[in-house]
């Protein structure tokens, strides 16, 4: 190559990149402005957002303070009622059994209060946007390479303006969580209406139904299979950036996952670990059976 570089223009050779004084003047300006948003805007964005806070301080008081044996109670109620199968059940008793005997029961509960806040946010965000662009190809042409940015961008880039805005601490964590785990979310929001039979909706039309009526009583729950899917994979998504964010204040499992690797602590990772694998099982199984249930609701009442 040397060779074929000396006989040919150096323009050819060597790629015209920006001058480097001329990139960092534009880094100084981008880093400039960002940090006197910050300083400008930075109590503010702070009393939006201490809602978020307070609800997450109680979810995890609530937790982690109650009884284990309300929490281990209340799960298998949860999971049993919304999967209608035994072993499932019997599999989520004995699944947080086993992570509370190796002592990490209030990480998990840490762990789940967070997880729990992420989804409840990723739907009330996720759904609207969702309906929106099934209403609209404009609004989905916008949007869809928003949600490209956001499910291809590294994790950890996220954390920089995060840390930058809010800090260290739950709070910039969930934030984090949320803008790694929304986009499932509103692509089968999205997905799941459009693929609504068109002559339901015009069986609709017919009977004088508004677009609201329309959305409500007919393309909703026709798509709630797919937007059950869609939480689904916001729960998955929302335990596997948990480690990452643990990086900025987060507790609970990542933080514990985090410190081993750290330490190079192989038990203490893999305990973690399980604990991680064990609660996204029963989130998927348990949200995989309802949404099946809903499925087959669907097809009695429509079919």
């Amino acid at each position: 190559m040397a060779s074929i570089c000396s006989v040919l223009p150096a323009l050819l050779c060597k790629f015209p990149a920006i001058d480097e004084s001329t990139i960092r003047l534009a880094r100084k300006a981008v880093d400039d402005s960002f940090k006197g948003f910050v300083r400008s805007y930075g109590n503010a964005i702070d009393t939006v957002v201490q809602p978020l806070q307070w609800f997450l301080n109680y979810l995890e008081s609530l937790f982690v303070g109650s009884p284990w044996i309300v929490i281990l109670a209340a799960m298998t109620a949860i999971v049993y009622f919304g999967s209608r199968n035994i072993n499932v059940t019997i599999g989520t008793a004995l699944s947080m059994i086993a992570i509370g005997l190796v002592g990490l029961w209030n990480d998990t509960m840490v762990t789940l209060a967070m997880v729990t806040v992420c989804t409840l946010i990723s739907i009330l965000i996720g759904i609207p946007i969702g309906i929106l662009m099934a209403r609209s190809d404009r609004v989905q042409s916008f949007v869809n390479p928003i949600l490209d940015v956001m499910q291809t961008m590294p994790s950890f880039v996220y954390l920089i303006p995060v840390v930058m805005i809010f800090g260290i601490g739950k709070v910039p964590g969930l934030i984090a969580v949320v803008i790694y785990a929304v986009p499932p979310m509103i692509r089968l929001t999205n997905l799941g209406i459009r693929l609504v039979d068109k002559e339901v909706l015009e069986a609709a039309d017919a009977f004088g139904s508004s677009t609201w009526q329309k959305l409500k009583n007919v393309q909703m729950p026709l798509a709630l299979p797919t937007i059950m899917a869609g939480i689904n994979q916001t729960i998955m998504m929302s335990l596997a950036m948990v480690v990452v964010a643990s990086m900025i204040g987060v507790g609970g499992l990542g933080k514990n996952v985090l410190q081993a690797i750290a330490n190079q602590f192989f038990t203490v990772g893999f305990l973690n670990g399980f604990a991680l694998v064990g609660i996204a099982i029963i989130f998927d199984r348990t949200s995989q059976a309802f949404g099946k249930r809903l499925q087959k609701h669907s097809e009695v009442i429509h079919g």
